[in-house]
C-alpha cells in the first residue's frame, strides 16, 4: 500500500469532520466530540446594550461555525490577553487613532483592527505548530522557541529541518569508516587527532584550544571510548536552548541565545544537502535573484562539493552574517574521513550573553588565517551579486560578499 503524508493540519481535517457530521477517532473527532467547542481564539468584539460580546473561532469548527459570545461565557484569559494586546499593539502604531467609535448606540472594532486581530492569532497559532515539529525532529535535548514581535510573517513554507547532511544522489557522506581509537581515557598517544596528524581540538573543559583553520577530528562510533569521552562534542548536538525569531531591520529571521555561552564553545552544526559544486554554480544563479544565501562551499581540501541550507537545514539555516562575528566555522571529521566532506561546526569566538543574537561572518575574513592552506574552505560560495550587509557593526565591509 501507498502511504502519504497528509498535508492538512489536524484542525483543518476536524473542520472537515465536523461540516460533514463524520466520526473518525484516529483524528479525535467522535459521537461524543462531534460537537464539543473550545475556544481557539478570538476574532471580534462589540458592545450592545452595555453587554461585552466577542466573536469566537472555534478550534476544529470551519469559521462559517464562528459565534458571538458574551464574555461570562468565555473562560480563557491567556486568548483574552492575547486580544487585546494584539490590539493595543496594532494601535499603538498608530494605523487606527480608536479601537471603538459609535454607531447606533453599538460600539465594535473598526474591520482593520479585528482583521489584524485574526491574522496575529492564526501566526501565533502556525508558529507554535512549527515550534513543535522543530522540537520533535530535533536530535539534541536542547530546545528550540520560535518568536516573532515585529511582522506579521510565519513559517517558511519551503524549509525541512534535519539534523544531519543530505546527500545528493551519488554523494557519500559515510565512508564506511571501520577503526576507532583504543583508549580507555582519550585523548592517548594514538588518539584519533593524533592518528591524522593533529593535536585535540578540546582541552580538560571541553572547550576549543585549535586556532581557526586547523580541522577537528573527534572519536568516532566505532571508538573504544564511552559517550563522557572528551573528544565527543560536535557530534552530541546543539547544547544551548535558542530562539528562532523575526529580526526589526529587514534581515528576516534571526537566531539567538536562551543561554550564556562561554568563550571556545559549540554551539551548533551547519548542515543542508550536499551537492556537487556544479549544481551549487546552477543554484547560485537564482539564489542571487533572490538575494539568498545559503549555499558554503565544502573546499576545506578540494572544491567538489557544497552544502545548500536553502530547502534543509537546522537553526544555522536561520543564523545571519556579521562583519564582527560571534561565531567562528571549523572543519570537522568523525565517522567521515574523507577530507572532501568535512562537517561545518560554529563555535563561540568569546562570551554571547542570554538573549544575544547568533552570528558568523559569510567570508569569515580577518577571524582566520588566511595563510593556512584550508582557510579558504572555510568561506561560503562565492556570489556574483553583491548582497547589501544590515549587520550594523561598526566594522561592516557594506555588503556581505
Amino acid at each position: 500500500a501507498w502511504y502519504v503524508p497528509c498535508l492538512a493540519s489536524l484542525e483543518t481535517l476536524q473542520e472537515l469532520c465536523r461540516k460533514e457530521n463524520l466520526t473518525c477517532k484516529s483524528i479525535g473527532i467522535t459521537n461524543r466530540s462531534l460537537k464539543s467547542y473550545e475556544v481557539e481564539y478570538l476574532c471580534d468584539y462589540k458592545v450592545e446594550e452595555g453587554k461585552a460580546y466577542y466573536l469566537v473561532k472555534w478550534k476544529g469548527w470551519p469559521e462559517s461555525s464562528n459565534t458571538w459570545e458574551p464574555q461570562k461565557h468565555l473562560n480563557c484569559p491567556l486568548l483574552l490577553q492575547n486580544f487585546l494586546r494584539d490590539k493595543n499593539e496594532y494601535l499603538s502604531r498608530g494605523r487606527e487613532s480608536k479601537a471603538m467609535k459609535v454607531r447606533n448606540h453599538v460600539k465594535t472594532l473598526k474591520p482593520a483592527v479585528a482583521d489584524y486581530i485574526v491574522k496575529k492569532a492564526k501566526q501565533r497559532i502556525a508558529l507554535q505548530r512549527w515550534k513543535e515539529e522543530l522540537n520533535r525532529k530535533k536530535n539534541h535535548k536542547a530546545m528550540i522557541l520560535v518568536e516573532n514581535t515585529v511582522d506579521l510573517e510565519g513559517p517558511p513554507l519551503d524549509f525541512y529541518y534535519i539534523n544531519e547532511y543530505k546527500p545528493a544522489p551519488g554523494i557519500n557522506v559515510l565512508n564506511g569508516i571501520t577503526t576507532g581509537c583504543e583508549c580507555a581515557d582519550c585523548p592517548a598517544e594514538k588518539c584519533c587527532p593524533k592518528e591524522a596528524g593533529f593535536i585535540l581540538a578540546y582541552n580538560k573543559r571541553k572547550k576549543l584550544k585549535i586556532q581557526p583553520g586547523l580541522p577537528i577530528y573527534e572519536c568516532n562510533s566505532y571508538c573504544r571510548c564511552g559517550p563522557d569521552c572528551p573528544n565527543r562534542i560536535v557530534q552530541k548536538g546543539t547544547p544551548y536552548s535558542l530562539c528562532i525569531f523575526r529580526t526589526n531591520n529587514g534581515r528576516g529571521w534571526g537566531v539567538k541565545t536562551l543561554q550564556k555561552i562561554k568563550t571556545n564553545s559549540f554551539v551548533m552544526e551547519y548542515v543542508g544537502e550536499v551537492i556537487t559544486s556544479e549544481e551549487a554554480e546552477r543554484r547560485g544563479q537564482l539564489y542571487d535573484n533572490q538575494g539568498n544565501t545559503y549555499l558554503f562551499d565544502l573546499d576545506y581540501d578540494s572544491d567538489e562539493f557544497t552544502v545548500d541550507a536553502a530547502r534543509y537545514g537546522n537553526v544555522s539555516h536561520f543564523v545571519n552574517h556579521s562583519c564582527d562575528p560571534n561565531l567562528q566555522v571549523f572543519n570537522v571529521f568523525i565517522d567521515n574521513l574523507d577530507l572532501r566532506l568535512p562537517r561545518i561546526a560554529l563555535f563561540s569566538t568569546r562570551t554571547i550573553k542570554a538573549g544575544e543574537e547568533l552570528t558568523f561572518d559569510y567570508q569569515m575574513k580577518g577571524s582566520i588565517d588566511l595563510t593556512s592552506d584550508s582557510a579558504e574552505g572555510l568561506s561560503p560560495s562565492k556570489k556574483r551579486i553583491r548582497t547589501v550587509c544590515k549587520c550594523g557593526a561598526m566594522c561592516c565591509r557594506g555588503y556581505l560578499n
